[in-house]
């Protein structure tokens, strides 16, 4: 059985993360912000794991001074906890230096969808249109009248609203009709018969 002093990180969390230029970062208290050319984001970075900034990039290693409260089961769970935290910070730069976006389709009669500023406004077969904010550090856009596509440098908050504006009306299982994901593939339910 493997002990503390032998935890190392997970594939993911030995992979140094890249800084393009003109992505500032820094580390404070427990906390890192990342600056670059799609806005300013920030995440607690968790006790178990160090990071340091070096040169042009990121690494993610164990925090040794924390590794003797480490034992029997839960090392598998400390291992984990790097790649995660690489992970997360793989995402901040690359959400403020490209963005993360979203793609819904509108499938049904008559269902449409425009934005208008910071709010949505779809029509889902309801009897009057539904209007859905834009949360701050997202932007809609209605590209055609059934596509939807919302962009954002943090992913968490983009898969977020896709998730909220595809419960407005969720496709029904036998003819498909309702908001979906640009890739989602939905399995039709066959029809009672007579």
């Amino acid at each position: 059985m493997s002990t503390p002093s032998s935890v190392t990180t997970s594939r993911i969390g030995r992979k140094p993360v890249a800084v393009p230029a003109g992505v500032e970062v820094k580390i404070h208290d427990q906390k890192m912000s990342v600056k670059g050319p799609k806005g300013q984001l920030s995440i607690p970075l968790h006790p178990f794991v160090h990071v340091k900034v070096e040169g042009n990039e990121i690494k993610v290693t164990p925090n040794s001074e924390n590794r003797k409260i480490i034992t029997g089961k839960s090392i598998k769970l400390y291992r984990s906890i790097a790649g995660t935290v690489r992970a997360n910070i793989y995402n901040l730069i690359h959400g403020v230096t490209h963005g993360f976006e979203r793609k819904l389709m509108l499938v049904g009669v008559g269902y449409r969808a425009q934005a208008k500023g910071k709010v949505l406004s779809l029509s889902l077969g309801f009897s009057h249109p539904t209007d859905y904010n834009v949360p701050d550090g997202v932007t809609i856009e209605t590209p055609t009248q059934t596509e939807i596509v919302i962009k954002g440098a943090n992913k968490e908050i983009v898969g977020l609203v896709a998730a909220q504006i595809r419960r407005i009306r969720g496709p029904e299982p036998y003819k498909g009709k309702g908001v979906r994901y640009a890739n989602e593939t939905i399995e039709l339910k066959e029809t009672k018969k007579k």
